[in-house]
């Protein structure tokens, strides 16, 4: 049975199946978290999202959250169809999409609804929503929707993070300065644009949290970025371990190809692994904001 009802927000209609009745819930139009309703058309309860963090003490969980609760995800028998979606979408990209006439168009489809499924991951776990956002492919309007504003979040903010390192690499590059491997030890310029980069980086999953829940560009300053960081740094070097792990797979993982059965196995299980840290990556920027909101300065 169907349960239909607006979003106390932007008043989109919207359904859900009668066994979420009383859970929290997320409009994909305006991103409000409301409970669902009992009967058909019913209110929806407004969750409203805090505009001050109040001073307090965090709350504590968060590394067994991270560690234990994180993995119950992929046990929870309502959180099967997204998996085997994103499954169904890895060996998509794995086996078809060299293949395919539009081999950049199918990379850049997949990539977009990734990046769109772990922004969505990130924003439901830091409102308490502890399933695997809901599988929505919209119309070909909102499809497309879907698929370019994931890239621009993640590459606007990425960009922001590494202009210094940006800035740093035109300014060296103008005194004469030639950078053909940048990784190679080095001290003077060679060493400042490592660090640089490295920070970028460093910062990033603050920068994501920052702009996918608190959605204000003006938070990006260096003030609101590091208190947190600072005040809990332990919890936060745990997220940025998840992420690179995450990142460092993928770079590390081949397609398939022109090798024995055994070894395309194996791509394909590094494929599908890296989702899962990437999904607990994702899921741990969500729970810092969680635990640690009382540090945030937005």
């Amino acid at each position: 049975m169907t349960i239909q009802f607006y979003c106390p927000n932007c008043k989109a209609l919207i359904a859900f199946n009668s066994k979420h009745i009383g859970k929290r819930a997320r409009c994909l139009t305006c991103g409000q978290i409301f409970i669902i309703p009992s009967k058909d058309y019913d209110a929806a309860k407004k969750i409203e999202r805090p505009t001050v963090i109040e001073k307090g003490e965090p709350v504590p969980g968060f590394y067994r959250a991270i560690f234990l609760d994180s993995w119950k995800i992929f046990f929870d028998p309502e959180n099967i169809t997204s998996l085997v979606f994103v499954a169904a979408v890895i060996c998509f990209k794995f086996f078809l999409a060299r293949v395919v006439c539009c081999y950049y168009i199918s990379y850049v489809v997949i990539w977009g609804w990734l990046l769109g499924f772990y922004l969505n991951i990130i924003y439901e776990t830091a409102f308490e929503l502890d399933q695997l956002p809901k599988i929505y492919l919209g119309t070909s309007i909102t499809f497309l929707w879907y698929i370019v504003k994931p890239f621009f979040v993640f590459f606007f903010t990425m960009a922001v993070m590494l202009l210094p390192f940006a800035i740093a690499l035109a300014y060296f590059q103008n005194t004469g300065f030639n950078c053909r491997d940048i990784w190679q030890l080095e001290f003077g310029p060679l060493l400042v644009l490592q660090v640089l980069f490295i920070l970028g980086l460093f910062f990033f999953p603050m920068a994501i949290l920052t702009i996918t829940v608190a959605k204000e560009l003006a938070f990006l300053r260096p003030g609101y970025l590091f208190a947190p960081i600072i005040k809990a740094l332990g919890p936060y070097l745990v997220t940025v371990f998840w992420l690179i792990a995450a990142g460092m797979l993928e770079m590390w993982v081949r397609q398939y190809g022109h090798v024995t059965f055994a070894a395309n196995a194996g791509r394909l299980a590094l494929n599908l692994a890296t989702q899962v840290l990437a999904i607990i990556a994702m899921r741990s920027i969500g729970l810092f904001y969680r635990h640690y909101r009382c540090y945030l300065l937005w």
